[in-house]
């Protein structure tokens, strides 16, 4: 493994919206152009796990303003997320990495159960390990299931990959005088209420000082600049003193 790279093993975890156009369905350039992106780093030595979300097709909150029943619309999210990990794995093989998906919710024709020893060695081996049905448990966003999955995996960092290149204190969409953060801490990203992860995602990182990147996926080359050490995005780090 390359010893010039900052992260040698890192969690990337992709919002089911990034994979589809206008934030639904599932865009077939669009997860080339990511698998691309992933190649870049894979051929440097790095390990790689990821989570993918499934908010393109489905959202367990969002259904259940509607009447359904909370625990079976997260569910249904959760089998979301496997389709949209198994369409990853497909762009990706045929990019010749070597993937295995793993779900938290067993399935054998489809998928690995997740068993963490198993999937570490696939990453010692220079597998892909793509992590599909969140963490298996209504009521838990996948931003938590990737936080677990990175500390249970051992990860270096949690890499979030947004439409945005880092955390804004405001919609950088609509306003364009919306601050953007280049470092924060937990504590500061908790109790400013800034879009970073659910809170439950970002004390679980807190508790376990496990950096996170929020970056533009988008931005060719940014997922390679960060793993070589580059500035890039925002990073969220143990906390500091110092006012933002």
């Amino acid at each position: 493994m390359a010893s010039d790279l900052k992260y040698q093993r890192i969690l990337l975890k992709l919002s089911g919206e990034a994979l589809g156009p206008k934030g639904f369905g599932i865009d077939a350039e669009t997860v080339r152009r990511i698998a691309s992106e992933v190649k870049r780093i894979h051929s440097l030595g790095v390990e790689i796990a990821i989570v993918v979300g499934g908010g393109n097709m489905w959202r367990g909150a969002d259904a259940a303003a509607t009447g359904i029943d909370r625990a079976t619309a997260d569910y249904v999210g959760m089998l979301a997320t496997v389709m949209n990990s198994l369409v990853m794995q497909d762009a990706m093989e045929k990019l010749d990495m070597v993937t295995r998906v793993q779900t938290a919710i067993e399935m054998p024709p489809v998928a690995e159960p997740f068993i963490r020893r198993r999937a570490v060695r696939h990453l010692e081996r220079g597998r892909v390990v793509i992590l599909a049905a969140g963490s298996g448990n209504p009521f838990f966003t996948t931003d938590t299931a990737a936080a677990l999955r990175a500390v249970e995996l051992n990860a270096q960092v949690l890499l979030k990959a947004t439409k945005v290149d880092g955390v804004y204190d405001d919609d950088p969409m609509r306003n364009r005088s919306a601050r953007k953060f280049d470092e924060l801490s937990y504590m500061q990203a908790l109790t400013m209420g800034l879009k970073v992860m659910d809170s439950t995602a970002l004390s679980l990182c807190k508790d376990n000082r496990l950096p996170i990147i929020v970056f533009n996926l988008h931005q060719p080359g940014a997922l390679e600049a960060i793993i070589r050490g580059e500035k890039c995005g925002t990073l969220v780090t143990s906390d500091v003193e110092e006012p933002v």
